[in-house]
């Protein structure tokens, strides 16, 4: 088995067991390559159905062509998808810089999604070379009731072994793609391109289009 394919089975590993632990989980999907190629292993996790929610934390700033790709998405692999509308940029912080403010608008969205969705998984794509706050993440993160995480109560993870529960009222952010870099992402990515592009060949031979 090579890199990629261990790296894979881990994500699938670890998909499978949010689903099993938790009652109401989700998925965020920023419809960006990592959130994408995590939807791609949810759905071979799950035989080509994945069982949960895909939600997007929606600000309107993607541009036309990145919708357009959502679209087609949902259609062809009927997804399960919500859009959670963030507050506009008038009610965050006006002295952050805009890509903070983008961030802020996000969390409160996420915010709001949790109080009245009353999901106890969230699965997030991020990796932990992103950045230095995310390295030190788990890939099983219990979050406080307001959402907030304390990174000296971060529960240890030996040998594939994950904490799922979590008090009531609060929830957990999963991180199936933490172990991967960016690299790893793009040439999977490429590979699954590859697939589906087979498949895609194989249905019109089949059905003689």
């Amino acid at each position: 088995m090579d890199a990629l394919s261990r790296l894979e089975a881990e994500t699938v590993t670890i998909l499978r067991e949010v689903y099993r632990a938790s009652t109401k989980p989700c998925m965020l999907w920023s419809i960006g390559k990592d959130s994408t190629a995590l939807l791609w292993m949810a759905r071979k996790a799950f035989f080509g159905h994945v069982p949960f929610p895909m939600v997007l934390l929606e600000t309107h700033m993607e541009l036309p062509e990145v919708y357009a790709f959502r679209d087609e998405i949902i259609a062809r692999w009927q997804v399960d998808y919500f859009a959670q509308i963030c507050p506009p940029e008038s009610a965050v912080d006006q002295t952050l810089p805009p890509a903070a403010r983008a961030a802020a608008r996000k969390t409160e969205g996420l915010r709001t999604m949790l109080r009245e969705q009353k999901f106890d998984a969230v699965i997030v794509g991020i990796r932990r070379d992103e950045q230095a706050m995310r390295a030190k993440e788990r890939v099983f993160s219990p979050r406080r009731i307001d959402g907030t995480w304390e990174v000296k109560e971060q529960p240890p993870e030996f040998w594939g072994y994950y904490t799922t529960s979590v008090p009531d009222g609060a929830h957990l952010r999963v991180h199936p793609l933490l172990s991967w870099t960016e690299l790893d992402i793009w040439e999977y990515s490429a590979k699954a391109s590859r697939t589906f592009r087979c498949i895609l060949r194989a249905a019109a031979s089949a059905t003689g289009r």
